[in-house]
């Protein structure tokens, strides 16, 4: 489990194919190495990865991640390549501080930026989400983007908006966005499993 909560920003450095159906990337970071285990969590963008192999880069930190033939295809990793930056955080540990909210790094489906607004130190990002995920999204709710723990400002339809703070701007690759830009989306789990009760409840 994730907050949603970025506490580091990676660059992938290297893309080897393993197979056909199997991608396997390692991320420069800002880690200690040695505080990395094997088979450990950490989301990618908002993507939970399982580590597979730790090390050095130059005078960096990294870690390796296998990203298998659904997660390329369902997710933005398909289109990782090297010099991408990713959003990252350590799995979450007992005891952690809740800054965000609950984030599973399952991801729902690609949302697409369809506008940016610059205001006094802070974007409104308008997005556009896929068919069936818009009635998940609701004004004052969480949304997960790339990884990242917003707030919903405004539901239409099937587009909604999210103001971003300087801090996150700062902190996050949100500040680099423009429209067209694909995001990993990932709808609040307590929406999710909402609609899903109501969908078993006896009419």
């Amino acid at each position: 489990m994730f907050t949603g909560i970025i506490n580091d920003l990676g660059e992938v450095i290297e893309v080897l194919e393993k197979d056909e159906e199997l991608r396997r990337m390692t991320v420069g970071c800002g880690y200690n190495p040695e505080s990395i285990d094997i088979g450990a969590s950490i989301a990618c963008s908002g993507i939970c990865l399982t580590v597979v192999d730790r090390g050095r880069a130059g005078n960096r930190a990294s870690f390796s991640v296998d990203t298998a033939a659904e997660t390329l295809r369902a997710t933005t990793a398909g289109n990782w390549r090297r010099g991408t930056k990713l959003n990252l955080e350590r799995a979450l540990r007992l005891g952690d501080e809740l800054g965000g909210h609950m984030v599973s790094g399952h991801v729902d489906g690609v949302a697409e930026l369809t506008a940016r607004e610059n205001l006094p130190d802070m974007a409104r990002l308008t997005l556009r989400v896929p068919a069936g995920l818009a009635r998940f999204i609701a004004p004052k709710g969480s949304v997960a983007l790339d990884g990242v723990s917003l707030t919903v400002n405004e539901v239409e339809a099937d587009t909604f908006s999210v103001l971003i703070i300087p801090h996150t701007l700062k902190v996050t690759t949100l500040a680099s966005l423009s429209p067209g830009a694909r995001l990993n989306l990932e709808v609040d789990q307590m929406a999710r499993y909402t609609a899903r009760l109501l969908e078993t409840v006896p009419r």
